[in-house]
């Protein structure tokens, strides 16, 4: 069983920060890839930002610059540290992990149940 719990999320005024964490636990051998996503009232979920294991970044254009993402291996634990927050960011934040076993096979897809995060004055 696979479980990712994330926190950090809550109400800011723009301008402002949030820093978002995903913390992945149960049988999980390395988790290739780490991502946060996102879903807006009534649009549809998009993706954020995601980090494999090897420390790739990939950004959503509507976030570089402001946002940063990062793991730590070790602890099975992301973050996404988001900075200069507009409204146009509130939504529901997904953690996502894709898993692989020892010998580099995928394994899964797991996603956390959400945190919300509202920007707003």
């Amino acid at each position: 069983q696979v479980k990712l719990v994330e926190s950090g999320g809550g109400l800011v005024q723009p301008g402002g920060s949030l820093r978002l964490s995903c913390a992945a636990s149960g049988s999980i051998f390395s988790i290739h890839a780490m991502g946060w996503y996102r879903q807006a009232p009534g649009k549809q979920r998009e993706l954020v930002a995601d980090i494999t294991s090897d420390d790739r970044t990939n950004y959503a254009d509507s976030v570089k610059g402001r946002f940063t993402i990062s793991r730590d291996n070790a602890k099975k634990t992301g973050f996404l540290q988001m900075n200069s927050l507009k409204p146009e960011d509130t939504g529901i934040y997904f953690c996502h992990a894709r898993l692989q076993n020892a010998l580099g096979y995928y394994t899964g897809d797991y996603w956390g149940q959400g945190t919300q995060v509202t920007v707003s004055s």
